[in-house]
């Protein structure tokens, strides 16, 4: 059984400071340069011992448990507000970040909250502390430690959102995985479920790039696959701690993440973990679903068990929001595109609705609750996992009349400029890492397939059975054949005067195999009239 705790909420200025040449040193030479350049595979800074009582809680910090698995996550309001998280062992007390610039030194502590949970295979309980970050200067470089009693601090740096229409860049990949071993179920050393290196050379090809934030599609890390699933999530966080401890990754919840006795619906060690803007006020659905803005764009990020039809994880969950999750979604999207200040609708999300791979398939739910909305709001880009490859399609607005399938329909042929004003283009990023790919397995005729339906009792595997249904994929744009892994990045042109094209510029890099270095697969551009023109 799961159960969760918090303790120690709130946030308080401090009268404690750090010069800037002292919060130079604890950072180390990487952890400055990342406030203003990027950072190559980025490493956990190393913090040299420290004389200001501000910063260390105790003298003696002999058998104390150590900060593990920094990482960022947004606030509410990505210009003011960031969530600065890590795990531990054991209990802890006066868990706090310190924070500041560089200019000011960490003149501003928030003492974390701590939540538990109880790994249903292991009962193994596991402490995650997640200290909110308030009243943050828009389109700025801060420097923070964290730490708890006795222990030494671990750091990072990280950049607030913009105020307004500003550029801005973000990335996006799912189905990531962790790269490293651990204890087989008859003590032999095995690797985590479905590990390769791209899993890790991905993480560093993000810090190539260096975005605002990073959007992660789902299946995380597969930890419901394996036998230790506390040891997977911590690998997970140690891995992308390169990257998360200097720019928040904004995760969505996949079929991997819903565990077996974790939880009522089997997704309580992904909401332990992670500290999200939701406005959901049931505990039991706090965090599955949420949204934010970064400048012009507003994302919205969605947990597609609730709603497709598949039955991927420990336990099949369809339906479990009872249609609060899609509430919140429409309201969402009215909001967003009356606004006038939002010109991007970006929605992240796991299971897909288009696929021409010979894999999961698309799947009919989520285009019968989902389909209606994407178009009736105009949303731009639908970033997805779930297939283990790279496939986008042609913008599509309603659907190809007389489809048992409800086909996407295709409003266009372009695939290099492409007007989302016209229709929606949705993008499988499924590259993350994971080891069973699907690249090899596109269907050469023009068609894809689409569950249907599933049988009402789970089958032999435990799971109930998917009929599919083959399509004429007229919504095919561009797939990738030769190459498994890879990413997206999008880099946001704001235009220059109310009303003006705004423009979103698309690159996706593949993480080539055997050494993780990055190559161009291609380039495209989105674009739409800004929402400040005269309506």
């Amino acid at each position: 059984m799961t159960t969760q705790t918090e303790t120690s909420d709130g946030s308080t200025q401090s009268s404690e400071g750090v010069s800037r040449r002292h919060a130079l040193g604890l950072l180390g030479t990487a952890g400055a340069g990342a406030a203003v350049t990027p950072l190559l595979g980025a490493g956990t800074a190393q913090a040299a011992p420290l004389a200001a009582p501000a910063l260390h809680l105790t003298a003696d910090s002999s058998g104390a448990t150590p900060v593990q698995g920094l990482h960022l996550t947004f606030g509410a309001d990505p210009r003011s507000q960031m969530n600065v998280s890590w795990i531990t062992d054991k209990p802890v007390t006066r868990p706090v970040v310190r924070y500041g610039t560089l200019e000011h030194g960490f003149g501003s502590s928030a003492k974390a909250r701590t939540v538990t949970y109880v790994d249903g295979t292991s009962s193994r309980t596991v402490y995650v502390h997640h200290a909110a970050l308030n009243r943050l200067t828009p389109d700025t470089d801060y420097l923070y430690l964290a730490t708890h009693e006795g222990a030494t601090p671990d750091s990072g740096t990280f950049r607030t959102a913009p105020h307004g229409r500003k550029p801005l860049t973000f990335t996006s990949f799912g189905d990531q995985s962790a790269p490293q071993v651990t204890w087989a179920a008859n003590g032999t050393v095995g690797l985590d479920a479905n590990s390769t290196p791209a899993t890790k050379d991905i993480v560093t090809g993000i810090e190539q790039v260096a975005p605002l934030f990073h959007l992660l599609n789902g299946d995380l890390c597969y930890a419901n696959l394996d036998v230790d699933r506390v040891r997977t999530w911590n690998n997970f966080f140690t891995n992308n701690t390169r990257s998360a401890r200097f720019r928040p990754w904004m995760p969505a919840a996949g079929n991997h993440e819903i565990e077996k006795a974790n939880g009522p619906i089997g997704l309580g060690a992904y909401q332990a973990y992670f500290a999200l803007p939701s406005t959901e006020t049931d505990a039991e659905l706090a965090g599955l679903y949420y949204a934010f803005t970064a400048g012009s764009v507003r994302v919205i990020v969605l947990q597609n068990d609730d709603n497709c039809l598949q039955d991927g994880g420990d336990v099949y969950i369809s339906g479990y929001s009872g249609g609060r999750q899609l509430a919140f979604l429409e309201k969402e999207l009215k909001a967003a595109r009356a606004s006038r200040d939002t010109d991007w609708i970006v929605v992240a999300m796991h299971q897909v609705m288009v696929s021409s791979t010979d894999a999961n398939g698309a799947d009919l739910g989520l285009r019968q609750k989902y389909g209606p909305l994407f178009d009736r709001y105009g949303v731009d880009l639908v970033l997805c996992g779930h297939e283990h490859n790279y496939e986008r399609s042609l913008a599509v607005r309603g659907v190809v009349s007389g489809t048992e399938t409800l086909t996407p329909n295709p409003v266009s042929t372009a695939t290099d400029n492409i007007d989302t004003g016209l229709g929606t283009v949705h993008m499988i990023l499924g590259g993350g890492g994971v080891s069973g790919t699907t690249n090899q397995s596109f269907f050469k005729d023009g068609t894809g397939k689409v569950i249907t339906s599933v049988s009402a009792t789970p089958g032999s595997n435990g799971k109930r059975t998917s009929t599919y249904t083959q399509e004429e994929a007229v919504w095919i744009g561009v797939r990738d054949t030769e190459h498994p892994y890879g990413f997206a990045a999008f880099t946001v042109d704001p235009g220059r005067h109310a009303g003006d094209t705004t423009r979103m510029h698309v690159t996706y890099y593949n993480v080539n195999k055997p050494n993780g270095d990055l190559s161009v697969f291609e380039n495209f551009t989105l674009h739409r009239k800004r929402s400040d023109g005269h309506r």
